[in-house]
């Protein structure tokens, strides 16, 4: 099967009409100029290999829409896989987070295992390739034990240790966070100003965590899962998550602290919401400045997937390197930071798992194919016949 007449992005450079055969769900040969009769039409537009997405925080959002409006875990899994096709990540690492019981019902043990279970048992019928982020709260008491288990059964393809005490981390700025709180909760700014010295207090009152953290990284190196530390915001910190083995630095807050993991060999990921506005909506490092300081290796969803897309090819004029670099910040470096040697990338050999995406005002999705088989399209690109591995 040919895809032919596009603008095929590969991890180095760009083909400017190009073409690629597929078979049996890979990449199977790619030619440098447009071939006759083939499958696929592209008529100039943009293949770029298939998003990878680390961190995705919005399955909690699916399965309970309003606070306290709990939907079926079926329904939110089903919604949320269409979502992500559609925006054309097609590996979805699903951020779901272990933490106190001060942080509600949402992200209680019961539920967080609860979708965990939902997705693994969904996962041979959704249109991409589900896996799980487990988010630690190094304040959650039964951790190490929780991780264990879940590791032990194989469902986790990553961790990622954070620490969401305000006054430090993502929620260093106390009264940016307060006042981020009090609007996020429909809340005056004296009832948000107790609600962040009541969090505070318990951190404290909690005490040391480094067993935790050390458990934790423990567990994650002997069942060699992906470790990511989280909100680093100082050069220390960096340096402790480096030594217990960590290899991702999500969200760093500032650029020395991002250059730092950078020199240190952790991948560094920020979101493309801050890539595409420009700003972190916490008053933290920016991820344009990151990407153009040279720092920047990962982008990842987030809280909303369709930033993906319109983050890279914006990101694409800010740097030598053009759209090879910036695409590679959604495919082949997560891909390579979390192991997944198949695919990332287009070349040949690799799993067939593409964006036809096209530029304008707003860059738009307009098909995506996993496996050499299409798994959403809205219709304007011309199959000849129905694309399959």
């Amino acid at each position: 099967m040919w895809l032919s007449d596009f603008e095929i992005v590969l991890k180095d450079r760009v083909i400017e009409r190009g073409a690629l055969r597929i078979e049996n769900g890979l990449i199977a040969e790619i030619s440098e100029k447009p071939v006759a009769n083939a499958d696929i039409d592209g008529k100039g537009r943009l293949l770029l290999p298939g998003f990878v997405d680390m961190h995705g925080d919005m399955i909690e959002k699916e399965v309970e829409p309003r606070a306290n409006v709990r939907m079926p875990l079926e329904l939110g899994i089903y919604d949320l896989d269409k979502k992500l096709a559609a925006n054309g990540i097609t590996t979805a690492y699903a951020a779901l987070a272990f933490t106190p019981a001060t942080y509600g019902n949402v992200r209680s043990v019961e539920h967080t295992t609860a979708l965990i279970s939902a997705l693994a048992d969904m996962r041979d019928e959704l249109l991409i390739d589900h896996r799980v982020h487990a988010r630690f709260e190094i304040t959650f008491p039964s951790a190490v034990e929780v991780a264990e288990k879940l590791m032990t059964s194989g469902a986790l393809g990553m961790i990622s240790l954070m620490d969401h005490t305000p006054g430090q981390g993502q929620y260093r700025d106390l009264e940016i966070h307060t006042r981020n709180m009090a609007k996020a909760r429909k809340i005056d700014y004296a009832s948000a100003v107790e609600m962040v010295k009541e969090r505070i207090a318990q951190r404290e009152a909690h005490g040391d965590a480094m067993h935790v953290v050390t458990g934790l990284a423990e567990l994650a190196r002997e069942r060699g899962v992906a470790i990511a530390s989280h909100d680093d915001d100082t050069l220390e910190k960096v340096s402790l998550m480096h030594g217990i083995g960590a290899a991702i630095s999500e969200f760093p807050i500032t650029l020395d602290v991002a250059a730092e993991a950078k020199r240190l060999g952790l991948a560094t990921a920020m979101g493309a919401p801050n890539a595409l506005r420009g700003l972190s909506y916490s008053g933290n490092l920016s991820a344009r400045e990151a990407f153009e300081a040279g720092v920047l290796d990962i982008l990842a969803s987030d809280y909303h997937p369709s930033a993906i897309l319109p983050a890279v090819i914006a990101l694409g004029d800010l740097r030598t390197g053009g759209l090879s670099a910036s695409v590679a910040l959604a495919s082949a470096n997560p891909a390579t930071a979390l192991g997944l040697n198949d695919r990332g990338q287009i070349a040949e050999g690799l799993r067939a798992d593409f964006v036809i995406a096209e530029r304008g005002k707003m860059p738009r999705v307009r098909a995506t194919i996993r496996g050499g088989r299409k798994i959403w399209s809205d219709g304007v690109v011309g199959f000849t016949r129905p694309v399959a591995a």
